[in-house]
C-alpha cells in the first residue's frame, strides 16, 4: 500500500475531519513532529518523538517498549486515518511520512477549542464596550474624563485595540501546531 496522490487544489478538509484528527493527543504530537521537519520522516523517528513528548522524556530517554507502542499505535490507526482525510501522506510499506497542506492548516481549529485560556471574542466584546463606554464619557465631558483631552480621547480605544491585537497574534503564533519545540498543549503545562 504506497501513498496515493492527494490532489490539493481539490482537497478540502472538513471541519469534522478537523475535529476527529485533532481529537486524539498522540495525532495532535505526531502533526506537530511532522509539521516541524521539511522533509520525510521515517515511523521510527516520529513514533520516538511521540513517545518522547507523552513520558515528558528526551527521545534518546525513551524506552524500545514506549517506542514500540507508539509505533503500533501510528502504524495501525493514526496514520492511515490521517492519511485517508488528507493530512499525510503516508507510504506504509516504506514508513515514510509527510505532511500536505491539510496538516498546516489544523492549527486554527486549535484557537477555538475550549479550554484555551483566553476567550478572545469575549475579551475584544469588553474591549469594543468599554471603548464606546470611555469615548461616550470624553465627548460627554463627564468627570473625570472631561479634563482629558479629545485627542487623547479619540486616540486611546484605537491604541487598547492595536496592542489587544498584537497580544492575540503573538497568542495566536505560541500555539500553532509545528512550532519549534514542544506541542502547544505542553507548551501550556510547563508556563504553568
Amino acid at each position: 500500500m504506497g501513498v496515493t496522490e492527494v490532489d490539493e487544489t481539490e482537497f478540502s478538509l472538513s471541519r469534522e475531519e478537523a475535529f476527529e484528527t485533532l481529537s486524539n493527543r498522540r495525532r495532535r504530537y505526531a502533526i506537530h513532529a511532522l509539521l516541524q521537519e521539511d522533509e520525510d520522516v521515517e515511523l521510527g523517528d516520529l513514533s520516538r518523538q511521540v513517545a518522547a513528548w507523552e513520558t515528558g522524556q528526551s527521545p534518546s530517554a525513551v524506552s524500545s517498549e514506549e517506542r514500540r507502542r507508539v509505533y503500533n499505535a501510528l502504524q495501525q490507526s493514526h496514520l492511515p486515518k490521517m492519511h485517508d482525510v488528507g493530512v499525510v501522506e503516508y507510504d506504509r510499506d516504506r514508513g515514510i511520512i509527510s505532511t500536505t497542506s491539510g496538516a498546516s492548516n489544523l492549527h486554527v481549529y486549535l484557537e477555538i477549542v475550549p479550554g484555551n485560556d483566553i476567550p478572545w471574542s469575549v475579551y475584544y466584546l469588553l474591549l469594543g464596550a468599554f471603548s464606546l463606554s470611555f469615548a461616550g464619557a470624553v465627548v460627554a465631558g463627564l468627570p473625570p474624563f472631561g479634563a482629558v483631552p479629545s485627542l487623547v480621547g479619540a486616540l486611546l480605544p484605537g491604541l487598547l485595540l492595536v496592542v489587544s491585537a498584537a497580544v492575540h497574534t503573538l497568542h495566536s503564533r505560541r500555539q500553532r501546531l509545528g512550532r519549534d519545540g514542544l506541542p502547544p498543549e505542553l507548551r501550556h503545562q510547563d508556563a504553568e
